[in-house]
């Protein structure tokens, strides 16, 4: 997964929610494990990310 967009001007809980995955950077890309916590979390800024399947 890798964001794309920028949290400037997000609600804080968009915010922490991309700490939550390790993402605090633009173009910043994680490998994270298929979870249902991990798929709630990405749904909630699926804006901001581009998620890749490997």
């Amino acid at each position: 997964m890798t964001q794309i967009g920028s949290p400037i001007g997000r609600r804080q809980d968009q915010r922490q929610t991309l700490v939550g995955l390790g993402l605090n950077k633009l173009h910043r890309t994680r490998e994270l494990v298929d979870t249902p916590a991990v798929r709630g979390m990405i749904d909630k800024v699926k804006h901001l990310v581009r998620v890749e399947q490997g």
